[in-house]
């Protein structure tokens, strides 16, 4: 890695911690969103939906308007809904309305996903290791996020609303970041050896990575929105360790992806998505069964640890592919982002009708189909060995 890249990776590394404040902070405000201003169970899950709509499209769009505008004027341009979003939530409860804001919030993460990713990639040559740690400083601003929330609640629960406009100030200084930024491939389209086309699509290897993704972002999404609820709502937790859980299962998977960095460079990542995912459903299963503190605990950190590495490692195992062809990137990060819709929402309206319980069960779905994708990826592996 060359050291006039060191300032770019260090300015991406500070948006991917905003990015992760972000990502978490919505599931950690939702159940103060709700109580303000009464929403349904379905309703949340719409909202929560609403971001993941917004991640999908600043997904695609984060990998087509750099072809024309460049890398830093496409993602500054797709940034500034984040800040928007924030202060308009405050102001509102308008159902239509708080919809807008956490798409607006999903265009702002999904930018800076691709934005990051994609850097990383081009500046590290594809290393899984260099993309964990990308994703493990994600981890850090996440696992931050409900103890930002936690510090401005702890004496009203209305004061949900300083941290939100504290947020928007966060997304605020990304921005300025951004704009001073050295950009390296900034019009991705001119790089050497770049394909504007989509014969990727033919690749058996992007496509099972493809469905990996989509599957792996389902249950991720729908954890980060719903834990903090279910702990809560089921009585499992009181309001605070719930929101204390959603710190710890960042902060473990903050110690996961700095781990599988240093496994990346020693095990071949098929073997080391295989593993990872088996454990993860396990536990992720005894998540939806405890019914005490102790063994939510244990399942919750399990889950963190195991789910960790499977993002960052499944996008390194096409960073060739992501490097060759410029719309690759966004096309993985679009199907990720289609996944991150579709969960949330159908917790949302099994809660409504058999309870938040029956909702977070049907996760196991999403999480059994990440892991079948994953065992396919390893027998074509093999094969292609």
């Amino acid at each position: 890695m060359k050291d006039n890249h060191t300032k770019t990776i260090v300015q991406c590394y500070y948006t991917f911690f905003i990015n992760g404040v972000l990502a978490l902070i919505i599931g950690s405000l939702l159940p103060y969103i709700r109580e303000t201003y009464h929403l349904e169970y379905s309703i949340a899950g719409f909202l929560v939906s609403a971001h993941s709509i917004g991640n999908l499209c600043s997904s695609f769009l984060g990998g087509t308007l750099p072809i024309w505008l460049g890398r830093k004027k496409a993602t500054l341009l797709l940034c500034f809904n984040g800040v928007t979003a924030f202060v308009l939530m405050t102001l509102t409860g308008n159902p239509f309305l708080l919809i807008l804001a956490f798409f607006l919030t999903g265009i702002n993460r999904g930018s800076i996903s691709n934005f990051n990713n994609a850097i990383i990639n081009d500046v590290s040559g594809g290393k899984a290791s260099a993309l964990n740690l990308l994703h493990a400083v994600f981890c850090t601003g996440a696992l931050l996020a409900p103890f930002l929330v936690l510090l401005f609640v702890r004496s009203s629960n209305a004061n949900w609303v300083s941290a939100a406009l504290l947020m928007a100030f966060g997304l605020f200084t990304q921005l300025v970041v951004i704009w001073r930024m050295n950009v390296p491939n900034n019009y991705p389209s001119k790089a050497k050896n770049a394909k504007n086309d989509w014969s990727f699509l033919k690749n058996k290897r992007f496509l099972i990575a493809c469905g990996i993704l989509f599957s792996y972002m389902c249950a991720e999404q729908a954890i980060n929105g719903w834990l903090v609820t279910y702990l809560k709502d089921t009585g499992i937790m009181s309001e605070s360790f719930s929101q204390i859980m959603a710190s710890l299962l960042w902060g473990v998977i903050l110690i996961g992806r700095l781990i599988n960095a240093a496994l990346s460079t020693r095990v071949e990542k098929a073997k080391l998505l295989l593993v990872n995912c088996f454990a993860y459903v396990i536990f992720f299963i005894i998540l939806i069964t405890a019914r005490s503190s102790a063994p939510c605990v244990i399942a919750i950190i399990g889950i963190g640890f195991f789910m960790s590495g499977l993002y960052p490692t499944t996008i390194a195992s096409v960073g060739d592919i992501a490097s060759q062809y410029p719309l690759a990137l966004s096309c993985i990060l679009t199907f990720a982002g289609a996944g991150a819709i579709l969960m949330p929402s159908i917790v949302g309206i099994a809660a409504q009708h058999i309870g938040i319980l029956g909702g977070m069960s049907v996760v196991v779905i999403a999480v059994a189909i990440s892991f079948l994708f994953i065992a396919w990826n390893a027998v074509y592996s093999k094969k292609s060995a």
